[in-house]
Parts: C-alpha cells; structure tokens; sequence
C-alpha cells in the first residue's frame, strides 16, 4: 500500500511541473490585445509560480500586463520573450538584448525586437540606427 501511494504521489508532482509553453502561431491569443500571435518574429510568455501561462503578440503588450500591478514581478517565474533571429524561440527575457527602432515592425507597435546574441542585434542595430536596450531600461520605457 505504502509502494502504491509513493507511486501515485511522485506522478502528481511529475505533473504539477510549472513550464513555459511554446507559442501556437495563429492558434494563441495575445492576453492584452486579444490580437492572435501571427508574426514568429515576435512574441512574449509570462509565466508565474502557480504555473498560469500568459502569451502576447508584442513585448509591449507584455509589458502593460507586466507593469500593470494584476501579478507582482516576483510572481513570474518566466520572463520570455522571442528571439528576432530565430523565429518562435523563447528566451530569457532578463537576459535579452534588445532592439528599439522605426525600422522594426513590431505586431503592436512597439518598434523593439530580441535577441538572444548581443552579435546579432548589434549587426542589426547601425542598419537600422537603432538604440540598445537592457531588460530594465525596456521595463521602465513602457510603463
């Protein structure tokens, strides 16, 4: 009896497992606009402890939810955001290099792209005389 109960136990902790999910391009909604996820280009997951899963179209819809107040920051144990340079990949969103200029065509607006490789967006960045940006620096411009 005692083996039964310790089997059962081990598979509902396997199962309460808390984990990003991959973005369902034209299948998932964004949580603030509504808007379905289109551009692999683009996208952001917040993720909190209790394992409630958000997506959004655009790192600034993300971050109107993110600054909102409705979840505290050290609610969300992700933070991620795609990378620019390999479509429908998340990334950590606290350690992403990001992009901000008129050039980019953001599915909201918010003319900011990420990037996993400082090299890749630095590549990008004289092309599209674009400014640099840290995830607090992101944080603070679009609260």
């Amino acid at each position: 009896m005692k083996s039964v109960i310790g089997v059962m136990l081990s598979f509902s902790l396997i199962s309460c497992a808390i984990e990003p999910e991959p973005i369902q391009y034209g299948t998932d909604a964004c949580h603030s606009c509504k808007m379905t996820l289109m551009d692999k280009k683009y996208g952001a997951e917040l993720v909190t402890i209790t394992g409630k899963i958000y997506k959004f179209d655009d790192l600034n819809c993300m971050l109107d939810f993110y600054n909102s107040g409705d979840q505290a920051p050290e609610e969300f144990k992700y933070k991620l955001v795609v990378d620019f340079t390999q479509p429908a990949k998340l990334i950590e969103a606290v350690d992403a290099f990001y992009l901000k200029s008129p050039e980019i065509k953001s599915p909201m607006a918010s003319q900011v792209a990420a990037f996993e490789k400082k090299e890749s967006m630095e590549a990008l960045k004289k092309q599209w005389k674009g400014i640099y940006l840290v995830w607090g620096e992101l944080v603070t411009q679009f609260k």
